[in-house]
Order: structure tokens, then sequence, then C-alpha cells
């Protein structure tokens, strides 16, 4: 060991390239980085006019519990790689665009009944 450090200094006198090179990439990745607000405002459920209209035309009223059981349902359906998912809870069905994570529509008991969905690729089921 011939080489001297001084107080304050981690390393020896001589510094690699390979070190300077490994912390410009890193402060590259830190400025592409999401901020945390636009990743909340990803992984946000959203509900399109469509749905909110039908919601209140439809009385159907949804409470923390429910939305967090639908953004569950939702994540499930990505994770299959779904993009037009019908979710179905005790009493309403909802469809949902799941890259978007928007609910297009909202359908209550009595309106389900008797219908057909289409344009989906996946259904999840809420017990």
């Amino acid at each position: 060991m011939s080489e001297r450090l001084t107080i304050g200094q981690l390393y020896p006198g001589t510094v690699h390239p390979q070190v300077l090179q490994r912390s410009q990439s890193v402060k590259n990745a830190a400025g592409t980085e999401a901020s945390f607000e636009s990743v909340l405002q990803k992984n946000m459920l959203k509900f399109s006019n469509h749905a909110a209209k039908r919601l209140e035309q439809r009385g159907i009223e949804l409470g923390s519990r429910q939305l967090d059981q639908i953004s569950n349902a939702v994540e499930k359906a990505a994770a299959k790689g779904s993009k037009e998912s019908l979710i179905l809870m005790k009493d309403m069905a909802l469809i949902v665009s799941v890259p978007n994570r928007t609910v297009v529509t909202a359908m209550d008991g009595s309106s389900m009944k008797d219908n057909v969905f289409t344009q989906i690729d996946s259904a999840v089921i809420i017990s």
C-alpha cells in the first residue's frame, strides 16, 4: 500500500475511469425518474364523464372500501395483460379501461340483467 490517503478522502489519490462513468449514469437515471405525483396520477382510478353520469342516474354510491376493491381488481386485470375489463360486484357492473385505469361505464343490478357485454377481454368478479 504505497498510495497515501488524505483526511476526508475515501479512495486513493488516483480515480479509476469506471468510477466516473458510474456516477454519471446514476445522475442520468435520477434525472429521468418520474415524479411521485405523476406516478400517483398514473395509478389512481378515474371515472369518465359517462361513468359519472351513469353512477348518478342509477343512484350508485361507492365507498372507500369499494373503490379499493375496484382498484385491486384493475391491478389484477393489468397483471394479466387486460385492456378492457368487466368488473362484477354484488349489485353492480363496471367496464374499465385497464391501461388508463378509467371506469368507462357503470350499471346497477337491475340494469345489467339481460345485457350483453361486448368489447371486453377479461372479467374480474369481486365477492
